[in-house]
């Protein structure tokens, strides 16, 4: 397949990184081999080394982008409520939108971490952890203005974070639940599981 003629350096970056998420998403990251991937977006093989110099270092960039833009759209959503109550329906409903919308990066995002050396494996976790951390800070806020009692926020951390990224496995856009409805559901489960709904 030929390049695309006028393509450009970021065009074909970007063609890439979609091709890669596609392939890695469907066979897993060892299967995939970078002369199937130069195929998929129409380069010679030997033209994908300008943009991929070592496959693991491909896939440490890939999930590091993926996680500064999670955390960087995170931060637009949850800086803002001025209540814990609000800036934890505020992360539930970005999560959501976010994980159902990116479901692919995600998928690779849990499963491919074994893939990375340990050093890298050691960044990404660290990346994942700043996540955490915002919800758990927010479960501290609540329990300080005794808006909830939380027993463990990090434990709490964990076991809300699972189950709203769980939604990923079954979740369609074009299902029973709209996007909305769907955040309302998990909403509500969220503050029931801490002891509070909102009425």
């Amino acid at each position: 397949m030929a390049r695309t003629t006028g393509s450009t350096g970021v065009k074909t970056k970007e063609a890439i990184r979609r091709a890669a998420i596609k392939r890695i998403y469907q066979h897993g990251f060892e299967a995939m081999k970078l002369r199937d991937l130069a195929d998929d977006v129409g380069i010679q093989a030997g033209s994908l080394y300008n943009y991929i110099k070592y496959k693991e270092d491909f896939l440490y960039l890939l999930l590091k982008e993926v996680l500064v833009e999670l955390l960087d759209g995170l931060a637009k959503e949850v800086d803002g409520p001025e209540t814990p109550l609000a800036a934890l329906e505020a992360f539930i409903a970005f999560h959501l939108r976010w994980h159902t919308a990116r479901r692919e990066e995600v998928f690779i995002g849990n499963m491919e971490l074994r893939s990375l050396s340990p050093s890298h494996s050691t960044e990404i976790v660290g990346l994942r952890e700043t996540y955490e951390k915002k919800l758990r800070d927010i479960l501290e806020w609540g329990n300080k203005d005794k808006v909830w009692k939380v027993r463990d926020p990090k434990v709490t951390t964990y076991a809300i974070i699972a189950m709203l990224t769980g939604v990923c496995t079954w979740y369609r856009p074009r299902g029973r639940l709209s996007q909305e409805q769907l955040i309302e559901v998990y909403r509500e489960l969220v503050l029931r599981g801490i002891g509070l709904v909102k009425k």
